[in-house]
């Protein structure tokens, strides 16, 4: 089974900045041609499955409801629009606490892929990819044995290529480019 990791702020929804974040379901707004990319990857067979810091609920910036709140809204469109996200899964702690779900480090991708496994499912991380728009998500893919590629439309640009401590697989403008590159 082949499954697409996406991050969420910059890959499916607007970036809120540097040291922003989305803290309420009106500050959240879908990137155009999201919804039909999602469902191009659903329609080829692709699991999506959604891997996200939030530390802006540790930082008590917003609040876990709001989190969930925010979640259940964006699960709702996404069905609305025939898209089928398998999972979402959310580090809410602060780099400082060290927490291994927190990208770079694995711990979200290698709770899903257990997931998949107790569910019966075998999946096959070299057939994946982990779609981000930051470095972060490019050493948590990669750490993974994920392929990765890297989206422009979030944090990440191409002017700063010379400071990746990791390169990407591929990189992409947004997530359509990113699904056609795929398909």
């Amino acid at each position: 089974m082949k499954i697409i990791f996406l991050d969420r702020d910059g890959v499916i929804n607007r970036y809120p900045g540097d040291a922003d974040y989305v803290k309420s379901w009106s500050e959240f707004k879908f990137l155009p041609g999201v919804k039909v990319s999602l469902k191009r990857l659903n329609e080829d067979g692709f699991k999506v499955i959604i891997i996200s810091n939030q530390a802006g609920v540790s930082k008590g910036i917003y609040s876990q409801e709001a989190l969930n709140l925010i979640t259940q809204n964006m699960l709702q469109e996404l069905n609305d629009a025939k898209v089928v996200i398998e999972a979402v899964y959310y580090c809410t702690h602060r780099q400082e606490e060290s927490c291994p779900c927190r990208k770079p480090k694995t711990g979200l991708i290698d709770i899903a892929v257990a997931k998949l496994k107790n569910e019966g499912l075998n999946p096959q991380l070299s057939e994946s990819y982990f779609i981000g728009d930051t470095i972060r998500d490019v050493e948590a893919g990669t750490a993974a044995g994920i392929k990765t590629i890297l989206v422009f439309s979030g944090k990440e640009k191409p002017d700063n290529k010379d400071k990746w401590a990791t390169q990407p697989d591929y990189t992409a403008d947004d997530l359509s480019a990113a699904v056609d590159l795929i398909l």
